[in-house]
């Protein structure tokens, strides 16, 4: 709060204004003064005393902060509750050189806010955070009163702050989970990898009931379409978090130049185009679950950001020094070999540690093919709604099929296979194309491509052959971004560290 921050060339005593302003209201009694006496004068002091007093212990009385002020902005009183809540005696306040405690964020707007509400001379509201005592701060609504003389000039201004702190959390609250929400509606849910009942995946949802109910951060493992996102939210719902706000992050999908303003937000006019501020992913999430998925695409800054998440609980925008407590869950996920890149040293291993609390490995499709049939029943019955059709039956040879098959792309390219033969199937049995199911995987170990020994070094042949194809260009429409599907800034980092020379594939 700063309400008392301008100057004034002359220190008014409260007995003194008060004195003033009851002596000029009635300004007979003031010319017949000389008439009342010195007994007179002394028993208009005495009760001029007590009317002061009782005031002061009214506003006392009063539970929220009260502050009177000159025109000029120079406290002439605060109420007990104000005094308490800052740590301040009344004379700390009535100094003309007095600043008040409040967030350096809310200076510029409060100066600016409070200069024209004085010009004015008019009712104004100033919404701010004023530190407490014990260094915390807290938002307030000030409301700005002024009063006159029976001339009409404003004389002082009655200033009263009430603590909104627990309305601004509940509204930020409140907009976090609508902002979560419009995500979950945006994006189709996939809850049949939970479809199963195998050996591996009944591990998986052992693990989800026990690690739930902690604050434990988990570390989900496991291949593209496995259902990593599903796991996530299965461990949210179930936590004490669950009526707070489940924030997911696509590390993969951010530029690494945004990626600390996605995650951290940023102050206005931190960088160009940062026309307002913006609250990050993680204050979004606060009291609730931030899931952070392909974790393993982090870039080293955030990384290093990352940690200090994770050790301090606290965070910093992006163009501001302050650090601000956030009380998140963090979730985890990857399709990487962490420990791997851990040793190339693109992956900060004491990061890793503080993620790999609690691993969770999901299983690949392939390794619960009893779970199959169950899944296409389910996926067939889901499509065929969507599109109005009758489908009664289940072609055994395409059960035979599907199960023999080692599904690559795991329970999302079995989705995507089922939805498509419904769409193709005519009568009530459902079949698909055997064509479908060429295995790339199966290609490669005919022995007519190289064996790749790691995850990182088939991710640095992919690349390679992109910026091959493109002349060693990166960006554009006929770039190795574009090729490979990824954002330019995401393709230029992976390219500085797995060590790719990209001036190599140029043509000389």
């Amino acid at each position: 709060m700063s309400v008392c921050n301008y100057p004034d060339s002359v220190s008014i005593s409260l007995h003194g204004a008060y004195s003033k302003i009851e002596m000029s209201s009635d300004e007979q009694s003031v010319e017949r003064g000389s008439a009342l006496g010195v007994d007179g004068l002394a028993r208009l002091d005495v009760v001029l005393r007590q009317n002061e007093l009782e005031w002061r212990h009214i506003t006392d009385a009063i539970a929220v902060n009260v502050v009177v002020q000159s025109t000029t902005g120079t406290c002439l009183f605060a109420n007990r509750t104000a005094l308490e809540y800052w740590g301040l005696k009344l004379d700390d306040v009535m100094v003309a050189n007095y600043r008040a405690p409040i967030h350096p964020d809310d200076a510029a707007q409060m100066y600016a806010r409070r200069q024209e509400g004085l010009a004015k001379g008019i009712p104004f509201e100033n919404e701010l955070r004023s530190r407490r005592q014990d260094g915390e701060y807290r938002w307030f609504l000030w409301r700005y009163i002024p009063v006159s003389d029976e001339q009409g000039q404003i004389v002082r201004w009655y200033v009263t702050g009430t603590d909104i702190d627990d309305r601004k959390r509940a509204e930020d609250r409140m907009r976090n989970e609508t902002f979560a929400l419009r995500e979950d509606i945006d994006r189709a849910s996939m809850f049949e990898e939970i479809v199963g009942s195998s050996h591996a995946l009944q591990r998986v949802l052992t693990q989800v009931t026990k690690v739930a109910h902690t604050d434990a951060t988990v570390l989900i493992l496991g291949e593209t379409g496995t259902g990593k996102e599903l796991v996530a939210r299965a461990i949210h719902k179930r936590s004490r978090r669950a009526g707070g706000a489940f924030i997911l992050v696509n590390c993969a999908a951010i530029p690494p130049s945004l990626i600390a303003s996605e995650l951290f937000g940023h102050e206005k006019g931190a960088f160009t185009g940062a026309l307002q501020r913006r609250l990050g992913r993680f204050e979004a999430a606060d009291r609730g679950t931030i899931f952070l998925d392909e974790i393993g695409e982090l870039p080293p800054e955030a990384q290093v950001a990352l940690l200090r998440v994770l050790q301090e609980r606290e965070i910093e925008r992006v163009g501001s020094s302050h650090p601000i407590p956030v009380d998140v869950r963090v979730l985890a996920a990857t399709n990487r070999d962490l420990e791997a890149a851990v040793e190339r040293g693109t992956f900060r291993e004491d990061l890793y540690y503080r993620l790999n609390v609690f691993p969770i490995r999901l299983p690949p499709l392939r390794e619960r093919v009893e779970d199959i049939p169950i899944l296409v029943e389910y996926l067939v019955d889901r499509y065929a709604k969507q599109v109005g059709k009758i489908i009664r039956n289940i072609e055994k040879h395409t059960l035979q099929l599907l199960q023999a098959y080692d599904w690559p792309g795991n329970v999302r390219e079995l989705q995507n296979v089922i939805e498509r033969a419904i769409v193709l199937v005519e009568g009530e049995t459902f079949a698909i194309d055997g064509s479908w199911l060429t295995s790339k995987r199966s290609k490669s170990s005919n022995g007519t491509a190289r064996p790749v020994t790691s995850l990182a070094n088939g991710e640095k042949e992919l690349i390679e052959a992109a910026l091959a194809e493109s002349d060693g260009r990166v960006s554009g429409p006929r770039g190795a971004a574009a090729k490979l599907g990824i954002p330019r800034q995401t393709l230029e980092w992976k390219i500085r560290a797995l060590k790719i020379d990209k001036l190599a594939f140029r043509k000389r």
